[in-house]
Order: structure tokens, then C-alpha cells, then sequence
């Protein structure tokens, strides 16, 4: 099954209504009445063996009855029903249908839906449903749902939601707003087609300019997340998420795990894949229509003209109280343009107030000059009706302006009733979204900002940052540690260990079994030091008796070790107890960060970062993250948190973190949860920051055996080291094949240069410049789920360079992939083309490829005489010749 039949769902040539009725209040007459208004242009069938005709259409008695091939199969009949409906289409080459019964479990249908499911897969069809309120495609006049509303007018942006009601309401909210939609989808209960499925096609449709979800939960996290990263790079995705009101787990043995709610993992989730996460239904509408209407901020600079002065000052609270953010400060030579324009008695700085008797010319001028401004990244225009101004002039006078800026996002808040009517109409004619308070505009502004944001973090170009870490001694201590039990919690020695062997630094930790060889110990580290439990089996050290801090003398040291020891025995009388840990103590003050992760049954490992100490769960002051970081997103991660800016900035005594190590030992962290599923939960708290020391003080880390491999665990796939191998060319020029990374975006760049016009025609079919940084990203940072692209790297004595790339990219649900190859112009001519396609070939037989297909222009020779030495089939296909060849299983 794959993502062609999703396609004849959402494009049909020929829809089938399997369940009319002559009910007028039943869902089946409402369906087929909204099928047959909707304006398709294409066949359209009823069936009930019970119904001969309905609108004046013949209705069927059964779809083998109808002649010809169906797309789309709509079933309304009860749900025990639809399996034999199904079977019913298989001669018909179904590509989909739309289950519109109600298939909820927990109810007595259950188990009808798994029997949906398999039979749709025994004939190769996809399902959306079972519970689906159907879908809405203005373009090509389809009402497949049966709701009352009427169908909003043709537009760019897709919706997808869990929700029918939902859809219900944004339908209404359109055409009364006049806002237009490419498509309505009521996804149901998500048996078979899910968010990432549409994601992937809509992605791909020329009709969809942004994607609108209405998210309860999602099923296939890794495919969602891996077609939102894709397809957010070049269209806004906007999610409204159900259910805020998660709480941490209370009595969580970790930090961690306390830490981590499902609302923020799926607040981490949509940011990491480019999308915009707003709170409110509301929020969702003003979000979508400034998105389709206005050009998206590039920074979150924000100017606010108004004439009067309290709602100026209403904005820039709701800025700071809601976004902590700020309205930007205008340049002195912004406020003097501003002068020449106003009367001496406004205020100048922001918020521009213009005051009661500001004819339209000066709002006009006053608008043009902060879109013009550099400083400025978007003008929110407030105006309550007053004596002198009339609302429609200043409308008609912004919007000429407004109209001429295309950089930058205007928006409107016109505050009134009646009296404001006539103007809303002017700017909603004229393109600029209109709100009825100052914060919609504010959160509509903000929340456009973060498709920036979200789009240049996923842009970025990370620093290279080399690590070679003792995973084999890591390994080691896990299995060693499993092979005696199922699930535990690791002694603090071996937690360490396990951190250090990351390249991550911890604090000297020796275990000592009496209190003569902890006085001992406590000699040799060096005073003053600290005494802890450690038998294996006691976690919690959180109990004043279980620990001794500022030990300055052996006699000390015994104290507290005949004091610790007994009183564990009485909180654990069945403790196995070892004796305790001597480390030594730090006594300069410095700041307490905690770095943990979680393993979630759902969404994998999510990582945290923040302050941290024992009042970590009461300041909340951490944010999370997915892995694989890279440097970057590790940067990005701490910049989430407040007390980054005490890391960056020193406090009183306190001096600022080395934030590059940082962003290193994170990184580090992240490739120690990426390669052992194993680890389910680990907790570094504190981790001690001062200057340029960073030091592990505690530590531990929760196991479990797992028929996981590394990556799989991983919602997002790793660099995929395995790939790797060394070749030598004709010429005895050693290579390194590898998989391309963000940071070799310079050296695509200098490779990019290196090609003829001839080379770039062959590759691309046309002459094209890459040479910015969007544009260089595109082959650089990618899902290597969804696409593999290998580069042969030069290798010393030489400098390194990459001297040519190919790209294999997986086609969604199905087994087929695309390749591309391209070699730089100086190293054509030596084998390299011939050793880059083994790779390509060897990496889609490990991926379950079986069609692999390339598109060639004639004029390509070398590439056409490659691809018949490789053993693939090539045939005409318009002005192109295509490539195929089909691998064994």
C-alpha cells in the first residue's frame, strides 16, 4: 500500500457512496446530497440495495454492479459491514476509502476496525477512518462529509483533524471570514492513513501553501515527525494539541521523569520538526489566515502604531507577560523620520501613539517609515474610533501602503463595533488580517515568528565537533549489568563510568567498605570530602542520613560512615549494603545544572537540560529536547532555559560557563542515549558549572534488556555511521565514502563550484546557481530515514574535499527509491562514479529497496553507459530517458 492510493483518495476521478439513504436526516442522504452539489466533475456512484434512485441518480444495489474502476470508495453502513463492502471494491482497483462509521473502541464494535485494516491491506488500498467526519476539496468541487455547513471558498491551506466538530467550526470560520482551503480532512480514528501520510502528500500538492492540525495523539510518531521536518522547510505546519493539563509523575525516583509531562514532549516534538504549536482554536484561525495572507517576520521586532495610548501599553505588556519579549527600539534615525511626520506633542518611540486628529495621510506615512525601517520586523496598527478620524479613510490610506510591502506583516486591530464594519471590510479586502483585540494580533505576530525560528533552526549549519568515545567500555558494564538482571537502577561507580566513557566529566569517586578505608580514601583525595550510601539497591539519597557533606578529618570521615550505615539499615532493613562513596567536595560556588533523559514507550528518549540541585522539581526551570543533537540544537536547547542567560553573563561571584563545552558535553550525552536503547532513564544532577569546570557530581542511570537496536529507538535517525567505508580510485587517490552532514555544507559549496555548465545540465536537466545558504541546506541536512546521501571525501596528505555525491531518496510507503549522482568536474574520469553507485546499491538493498530508478537526460552519455555497466533497464520517458532496476529481495 502506498502513498499513490492517498493520492487517488484526495484526487479521485470516480467516488463511490457505499451506504445512500432517502432519510433526509441520515448521514448516508446527506452524504450523497453533498456529493452530488459539491460541483466535481468527475463520476459519481450511490449504493443500497434497498434505494433505485435519489436526485435523480440511479443508485446501485452493489458496487460490482458499476462499471469501471473506482478511486474513492465513501462507506457509511454500520461497521460490522464495511469489511464485506471492502471485499466488495476489490475488482474495482480501489485506491482508498473513507470510512465514515463509527468505529471507536471500547464500545460493542470493537474489534471491527482491526478486521477493516486487514482486509484494505489484503487488496492494497488505503483507509481514512473508521469515525471520519469525510473530506472537503473546493478545488475540485468535493463535499465528501455530511455536515450542514456550507463549503469555504478555494484556498491554499490544508486541515487535519482528529476532531469532525472541529472541522465543522473552521469551515463555518471560513467563509465567513472569506478565508480559503485546499482541503478538509477529518482523519478519524487513524486505523490505517495518519497526520504523517497526509503531511507527505500535501507536502507535495502545488494546490497547499500551509498545513493546519488538530492533534489528539499521534500514532506513527517517527513517520509524522519524519514528513513535519520535510515538509515544514518549505510550507508553515500549524498545530492546535488537545490536552494541556498533564502532570509530571509525583513520586518519580528520577528528576527526570518528574520533569517530563506529555504536553511538553509534544511541544518539543513539534518545534524540532519545524511546526508552529498554537493554544487556542482562535489562535489556530488568526495564525493560518496571517500566515496566507501576510509575508512570515524574519525577526520578532514588532512596532505598534495606535492612537491611543492605553492599548499601546496593553500590547507591550501582553508582549512581555505572555512571550517575554519586548517592543523593538526604534533607531534615532527611525524617530526622527518620525518627527518630521507627527506633531511634537505624540509620542515618537514605541508605541507610536498618533493621537485623535491624525488625518489618514500621517498613518500612511507613519506605517510606510517603520516598514521601512531595518530595525523592524512587522507593524501591528491599533485604531479605536474617535471624533475626527473615520475608520474606513485610515483603512484605505494603510492599505496602499501595506499593499506595497512584501518583506514584512501588517496587521489591523480595529476596535469597535458597527462603527468599524465598513473599514474590516477594506482591510480584509486588501490582504491585511484584522483582529478584534490587541492580543490576537500579538499572538497571531509571534506565533508566525516561530515558523522562522523553528525554520532556521532547522537551517542552521552546526559546528563539526569530533568525539571518540569507550563505547565498547560502556557497553560492557550495561550487559555486564543486564546478564544479572532484567530491569535496575545502576550503582552511582557504574553510572559514572558510563557518563565518563562519553567524555563527559565526573567528579573521583572511590568506594570504601569500612570506616578505616574511608578515612583512608578521604586522606588520599584530599580534604574536605563527602560520604554516601552505596549499596546497589538503595537509589534515594535524598534522606539527611544517607549522605555526609563537609568532612574535614578522618575522624570525621569514621563518624559519619558508622552513622550513615545504620541508618540505611533501618530505612532498608534488606539492603545490600557495600559500605560508601567518597568523593572529594566542591567548595567554590558554582552553578547546579541538571542533564537527564527518559526513555518514553511512545516518543523515545527526550532529554533534559536546566537548573538544577535539590529544588529542581520546584523551579521547573529546564527544557527538553529529541535526539540526536548536534551543536546547534544543543545551543538552541539551553537557550530555552532562564538560567542560560546566568550561564552566558556570570552571577555576582559566579563566573560565566564556558558554553562551547558545554554544547560539547551535551552533544556527548546525546550520542550516549542515541547508541544504547538500553537506557531508560539517566539523571546528572547536580552537574556542577564554574568557568571552564564542569564536573558530574551525582549520577545515575535505570536499564533494561531490550530486543531494540540502536537507532531504531530513535524517533529521529542518527547520523548513520554504519555507511561508512574507505576506497581507492583508479588513480591510487584514497576516498572516504560517507554520509553527508550538516556541518559539510562549506565543502558542497566548494564542490558546487567545481561544475561545468555541461556537469550541472546532466545533474539538474537545467543551469542553475546554488550559492546560498537555503539553498545548500536542502542537500545537506536531511531525514536519513527518508533520503541517504553519500559523499566521497578526499583523505589526507590532501586537504579534505568532497569530489562528488549520490542521493537516494526513499518514495513514503513504498518500496521504490530516486537516485542522483553527480561527480566534480577535476575527478571525473577515475571510477569514482562506478564506486559511488556500488555504495548507492549496497545502502537500498539494506533498506528493503526493490525498484531503484534514476531520471537521465539523453544527452548524458557517461551516466547512460554507468547506469547499462550497473545492469539497469533504460527506457524513454518524454524528453528524459529513466533508469530502472529492480533488486532481489
Amino acid at each position: 500500500m502506498g502513498a499513490k492510493n492517498i493520492e487517488r483518495i484526495l484526487n479521485p476521478k470516480s467516488i463511490v457512496l457505499v451506504g445512500v439513504s432517502e432519510r433526509e436526516e441520515s448521514v448516508g442522504y446527506r452524504l450523497f446530497r453533498n456529493l452530488i452539489s459539491g460541483g466535481f466533475r468527475g463520476k459519481i456512484y450511490g449504493v443500497n440495495p434497498n434505494v433505485s434512485q435519489l436526485f435523480e441518480q440511479r443508485i446501485y444495489k452493489s458496487v460490482s454492479e458499476i462499471e469501471g474502476e473506482i478511486d474513492l470508495a465513501v462507506i457509511a453502513v454500520p461497521i460490522e459491514m464495511v469489511p464485506s463492502i471492502i471485499r466488495q471494491c476489490t475488482e474495482k482497483e480501489l485506491g482508498g476509502a473513507i470510512v465514515i462509521s463509527d468505529g471507536r473502541k471500547g464500545t460493542e464494535k470493537a474489534g471491527h476496525e482491526e478486521k477493516i485494516i486487514r482486509e484494505a491491506r489484503r487488496i492494497g488500498i488505503r483507509i481514512i477512518g473508521p469515525n471520519s467526519l469525510g473530506v472537503v476539496i473546493p478545488h475540485l468541487g468535493i463535499n465528501a462529509s455530511f455536515t450542514a455547513s456550507p463549503v469555504p471558498p478555494q484556498g491554499n491551506m490544508a486541515f487535519i483533524s482528529q476532531s469532525g466538530a472541529l472541522c465543522i467550526a473552521i469551515m463555518d470560520w471560513a467563509c465567513r471570514e472569506n478565508v480559503g482551503f485546499s482541503h478538509v480532512v477529518s482523519i478519524g480514528d487513524m486505523a490505517d492513513v495518519d497526520f504523517g501520510d497526509l503531511i507527505n502528500l500535501l507536502g507535495d500538492d502545488s494546490n497547499v501553501r500551509s498545513i493546519l492540525l488538530y492533534v489528539e495523539s499521534i500514532t506513527n510518531v517517527k513517520k509524522f515527525v519524519g514528513a513535519a521536518r520535510s515538509v515544514s522547510r518549505v510550507k508553515p505546519i500549524i498545530a492546535l494539541k488537545s490536552g494541556k493539563t498533564d502532570a509530571g509523575i509525583k513520586s518519580a525516583a528520577f528528576h527526570t521523569e518528574a520533569l517530563i509531562t506529555e504536553d511538553a514532549i509534544y511541544s518539543t516534538i513539534f518545534k524540532r520538526a519545524g511546526i508552529v504549536r498554537v493554544d487556542t482554536i482562535r489562535e489556530l484561525f488568526n495564525t493560518a489566515e496571517s500566515l496566507s495572507k501576510q509575508p512570515r517576520p524574519l525577526k520578532p521586532n514588532l512596532a505598534v502604531i495606535t492612537n491611543a495610548d492605553g492599548t499601546g501599553t496593553m500590547t507591550a505588556d501582553v508582549l512581555s507577560v505572555r512571550w517575554e519579549s519586548k517592543l523593538v527600539e526604534l533607531s534615532e534615525r527611525t524617530v526622527k523620520e518620525i518627527e518630521s511626520i507627527l506633531p511634537h506633542y505624540t509620542n515618537k518611540r514605541n508605541p507610536i501613539c498618533m493621537l485623535g486628529d491624525a488625518p489618514p495621510e500621517k498613518y500612511a506615512k507613519t506605517l510606510e517609515t517603520c516598514l521601512a525601517a531595518e530595525e523592524v520586523g512587522g507593524v501591528i496598527i491599533i485604531f479605536t474610533p474617535q471624533s475626527v478620524a473615520h475608520p474606513s479613510d485610515i483603512a484605505r490610506a494603510i492599505s496602499k501602503i501595506a499593499q506595497k510591502s512584501n518583506t514584512k506583516p501588517v496587521f489591523a486591530v480595529w476596535m469597535g463595533g458597527k462603527l468599524v464594519e465598513e473599514a474590516i471590510g477594506i482591510l480584509n479586502e486588501a490582504g491585511i488580517p484584522t483582529f478584534g483585540t490587541p492580543e490576537e494580533a500579538i499572538n497571531a505576530f509571534m506565533h508566525m515568528y516561530s515558523y522562522t525560528y523553528n525554520l532556521r533552526l532547522l537551517q542552521e549549519t552546526p559546528k563539526l565537533i569530533e568525539e571518540r568515545f569507550e563505547t565498547k567500555r560502556a557497553e560492557s558494564i550495561i550487559q555486564s549489568f543486564l546478564r544479572e538482571k532484567e530491569s535496575e537502577i545502576l550503582s552511582e561507580l557504574d553510572s559514572k563510568a558510563i557518563i565518563a566513557s562519553y567524555d563527559i566529566p565526573v567528579n573521583h569517586t572511590e568506594v570504601a567498605t569500612t570506616p578505616s578505608e574511608a578515612s583512608q580514601v578521604a586522606k588520599e583525595l584530599g580534604f574536605p570530602v563527602v560520604l554516601k550510601i552505596h549499596p546497589p539497591d538503595v537509589t534515594d539519597r535524598s534522606n539527611s542520613g544517607t549522605v555526609a557533606f563537609d568532612l574535614h578529618s578522618e575522624s570525621e570521615v569514621s563518624d559519619a560512615f558508622n552513622r550513615i550505615v545504620p541508618n540505611v539499615k533501618r530505612l532498608k532493613p534488606d539492603a545490600d549494603i557495600v559500605g560508601v562513596t567518597v568523593q572529594p567536595m566542591i567548595t567554590e560556588k558554582g552553578f547546579e545544572l541538571i542533564l537527564g533523559a527518559k526513555k518514553d514507550p511512545t516518543f523515545g528518549p527526550i532529554i533534559v537540560f536546566g537548573a538544577g540541585g535539590e529544588m529542581t522539581e520546584f523551579i521547573k526551570d529546564v527544557a527538553m529536547a529529541i535526539p540526536p543533537l548536534n551543536s546547534t540544537l544543543a545551543l538552541r536547547f539551553m537557550e530555552k532555559t532562564r538560567i542560560f542567560n546566568l550561564l552566558s553573563n556570570g552571577f555576582r561571584n559566579i563566573p560565566r560557563a564556558n558554553i562551547d563545552a558545554l554544547i560539547r558535553m551535551i552533544v556527548n550525552f546525546s550520542e550516549l542515549i542515541s547508541d544504547f536503547p538500553e537506557i531508560t532513564e539517566i539523571d546528572i544532577n547536580p552537574l556542577y558549572v564554574r568557568g571552564e569546570h564542569i564536573l558530574v557530581l551525582d549520577a545515575r542511570i535505570k536499564v533494561e534488556r531490550t530486543e531494540e537496536k540502536t537507532p531504531y529507538h530513535l524517533i529521529i535517525a542518527p547520523y548513520p555511521s554504519q555507511y561508512e567505508s574507505y576506497h581507492t580510485l583508479k588513480d591510487g587517490t584514497v576516498i572516504l565514502l560517507r554520509p553527508i552532514r550538516p556541518e559539510d555544507e562549506p565543502l558542497i559549496l566548494e564542490l558546487f563550484n567545481t561544475f561545468s555548465k555541461e556537469t550541472i545540465v546532466h545533474r539538474f536537466f537545467h543551469v542553475i546557481k546554488v550559492t546560498t545558504h537555503e539553498q545548500l541546506v536542502r542537500y545537506t541536512q536531511i531525514d536519513y530515514e527518508r533520503e541517504i546521501a553519500i559523499i566521497a571525501v578526499g583523505q589526507p596528505p590532501g586537504r579534505e574535499r568532497i569530489f562528488g555525491i549520490i542521493q537516494l531518496i526513499f518514495e513514503p510507503e513504498e518500496e521504490k527509491a530516486e537516485f542522483a549522482i553527480v561527480v566534480g568536474d577535476p575527478w571525473q574520469g577515475r571510477g569514482l562514479g562506478s564506486k559511488l553507485m556500488d555504495v548507492c546499491l549496497s545502502v537500498a538493498k539494506q533498506r528493503g529497496v526493490k525498484l531503484l530508478w534514476g531520471e537521465i537526460i539523453p544527452e548524458n552519455i557517461p551516466m547512460i553507459n554507468l547506469s547499462k555497466k550497473m545492469g539497469f533497464n533504460i527506457k524513454k520517458r518524454e524528453a528524459s530517458l529513466y533508469a530502472e532496476l529492480k533488486l532481489d529481495a
